[in-house]
């Protein structure tokens, strides 16, 4: 099969459900990653009737709900139980949808040592693997603010060491970090679920671009995934949510569906 593609709701803010599969559809990717917050049409806070419909939704159109991007800061300072009731919601909700994964973020503070933000992240994770295993459905922390490169996730991965909580590869985040895509990916490798791809202008603007218009190395990530044989998702995430004044996501998803075409072509 090789790599599938999907896109972020991100993109699409506040777009009814209909309409994102639409897109999906039209333009020829295989999944979506739902944005999991209060504001968008699929969030935690949905009953039971409700999530047996977007469940539905997906299948008539023939698209797979990827992962849910939630916003739990599993290395944020403070109790763990509202962080891990926190995640607990999205993996119930990740299950009755049928998606496989669920995003966190780390959210380490600056009023703690990283050492401390480590260990509270894998305390938490591990704990939170147990129950996504009962779930069918794994976590996955974030290449992020205050763990953005490969080698910062697996400081806390590494001491996790549950098949259910795995790496989501932002490829920006990495990059900004100053590691390169066959560093992260030696990393992230064993942990591995699912890759974020965009791209923007620098490092100082990071407003979101169609894809293979900026900086950002999406050559070598797909060649050194491809080259790995790695078969998982590609998922454009397009910032449109922070960014009101880039471009609209609809319109550039076509053209980005074919630059990745392109890209697995060539590195296979």
């Amino acid at each position: 099969m090789g790599m599938k593609l999907a896109f972020s709701t991100l993109g699409v803010p506040g777009l009814p459900l209909t309409d994102v599969l639409g897109l999906a559809t039209t333009h020829g990717y295989h999944g979506v990653e739902l944005r999991a917050h209060p504001e968008e049409p699929v969030h935690p806070g949905l009953g039971p009737d409700e999530r047996a419909a977007v469940a539905a939704e997906f299948r008539a159109a023939g698209v797979e709900p990827l992962g849910l991007a939630g916003y739990a800061r599993v290395a944020a300072p403070g109790d763990d139980e509202p962080v891990l009731a926190e995640i607990r919601g999205l993996l119930d909700l990740a299950r009755d949808l049928g998606a496989p994964y669920v995003r966190v973020f780390p959210g380490g503070g600056t009023e703690q040592s990283a050492e401390e933000a480590d260990a509270t992240a894998a305390r938490r994770l591990g704990t939170a693997a147990e129950y996504a295993a009962e779930r069918g459905v794994s976590i996955l922390l974030e290449t992020h603010d205050s763990h953005r490169t490969g080698a910062d996730a697996m400081r806390v991965l590494g001491p996790v060491g549950h098949l259910r909580a795995g790496a989501l590869w932002d490829v920006m985040h990495t990059w900004l970090g100053g590691e390169q895509p066959s560093e992260t990916y030696a990393a992230l490798a064993p942990h591995l679920g699912y890759v974020q791809v965009k791209d923007i202008a620098s490092a100082e603007d990071t407003t979101p671009l169609a894809l293979g218009a900026g900086v950002l190395p999406l050559t070598e990530v797909v060649d050194v995934l491809s080259r790995h044989g790695w078969d998982g998702w590609l998922c454009w995430e397009y910032e449109k949510r922070w960014y009101e004044a880039a471009a609209p996501l609809p319109e550039l998803l076509g053209t980005g569906r074919e630059h990745l075409a392109r890209l697995l072509t060539d590195a296979a």
